[in-house]
């Protein structure tokens, strides 16, 4: 099988942009050809990664799956030329994080501007997904430290507390509204709802909250991001969940409120596992240190 890495960066911008030729404009592709190499790609793995609808492209159940494979493979040709771009120019070291897009904007942000602060000759490359997809590349040693929802953890490796947070709703005033005291689940479930999507923290906490209260998921929408899910919130067309810090960054307008939930099931722990591979020992303890460091939070 022959992959060259600008077809792996078209696959997995095509499954962002949810079409050929807003990846191919991304790329700098023309469309036919962007087109014929997912059609060659697809032949070699012998399953379609997208479906042609009316207005762009939907991943296929198999193309959710390979395109797990296809990130990881852009992950580590970005690792190779990191680090030998860090080989060149003699830096100490480099180090790979992931974590959730919430955690980056709540708490990782910040807490890596400390640690260049302290280790400015470090190398801090930052990959940006959901809690299952961090997990995998912790497994496969792709990254060097990992950020990840408590409850959804599965990997089997040392785990430390980091951070906590936790949802609101967050909806269009013209299209619902709610009491200022904090939203129960009952009611919250009988509105659409929009989450993230599959491996997502925030979609694992709804599926548990429909399972303790004996209900069917229904038919919600589910999305990739966060600046997504609000145009739909803006549109009526369901009621986000998201952490109030990230629904800040976004700067929403008036019309865009925002309650309290009742109850537990939307507070989340985050905890940073790291796995020793690629990254220098020394390096690797000396970032994972500062990051746990108490910073009365």
């Amino acid at each position: 099988m022959k992959i060259d890495t600008l077809t792996v960066q078209l696959a997995l911008a095509v499954a962002e942009e949810g079409s050929i030729s807003r990846a191919a404009d991304k790329l700098q592709l023309a469309v036919a050809a962007a087109s014929k190499r997912l059609t060659d790609l697809e032949r070699q793995l012998g399953t379609p990664l997208f479906k042609r609808v009316p207005h762009g492209v939907k991943v296929t159940e198999s193309g959710t799956k390979l395109l797990a494979h296809i990130h990881q493979i852009d992950s580590l040709i970005t690792r190779l030329a990191d680090d030998a771009q860090a080989m060149r120019d003699g830096q100490d070291g480099r180090i790979i994080i992931g974590a959730p897009k919430a955690a980056i904007i709540e708490f990782l942000a910040s807490d890596l501007a400390l640690v260049r602060a302290r280790y400015p000759q470090i190398t801090l490359h930052i990959i940006e997904e959901n809690s299952k997809i961090i997990q995998q590349l912790l497994r496969d040693k792709v990254i060097d430290i990992g950020i990840f929802e408590k409850k959804s953890g599965f990997i089997d490796v040392e785990k430390f507390d980091y951070r906590a947070d936790e949802l609101v709703a967050v909806y269009s005033r013209a299209h619902f509204s709610f009491a200022d005291t904090p939203l129960e689940a009952d009611p919250l479930l009988d509105c659409p709802l929009v989450s993230l999507g599959q491996g997502s923290a925030i979609l694992g906490s709804l599926q548990r909250l429909h399972q303790s209260r004996g209900r069917a998921m229904g038919r919600h929408l589910t999305v990739g991001g966060f600046d997504t899910m609000l145009a739909l919130v803006r549109h009526g067309l369901g009621v986000g969940l998201m952490p109030p810090a990230v629904l800040a960054s976004m700067h929403p307008e008036p019309a865009i409120g925002h309650v309290a939930l009742a109850g537990d099931w939307h507070q989340r722990s985050y905890v940073l596992a790291s796995v020793q591979g690629r990254a220098q020992e020394h390096t690797l303890r000396n970032v994972v240190s500062e990051l746990l460091r108490d910073r009365g939070s």
